[in-house]
């Protein structure tokens, strides 16, 4: 799995697979384990587009929080972690264990949900 985090990042770094969906998605559940899939049916399920812009999910267009295009470009998760898929994970369960004053609520996502919400966020440009 390490290896291919380091290849998914590498890639994703250089911009080569933004035009290769199914490459991408493939590359997003093997880093994080999740389903993109199931992901994508569960972000308006927590209404995570009420806050930010998400590619891909209907009505999410919300301007309280940051665009979550291109998270997986990112270097940081929440301003304060390093972007890998555990620490996102844990910032989409807990935000406020990670950074006390941030806005972002927590919300009850499960350990199984934010583990698929960060493998379709880091199949999104």
């Amino acid at each position: 799995m390490r290896n291919n985090k380091a290849a998914l990042a590498a890639l994703l770094a250089t911009g080569l697979l933004w035009n290769c969906g199914a490459a991408v998605k493939r590359g997003a559940a093997a880093v994080t384990g999740g389903d993109v899939n199931r992901g994508a049916a569960e972000i308006p399920k927590y209404g995570c587009g009420a806050c930010h812009v998400i590619p891909g999910i209907p009505g999410a267009r919300g301007l309280v929080g940051p665009t979550l295009a291109g998270v997986g470009s990112r270097l940081y998760v929440g301003g304060v972690l390093p972007n890998e898929a555990q620490n996102l994970v844990r910032w989409i369960q807990d935000p406020h264990s990670v950074k006390e004053t941030t806005a972002m609520p927590n919300v009850g996502v499960t350990q199984k949900d934010a583990t698929d919400i960060a493998a379709y966020l880091y199949s999104v440009r």
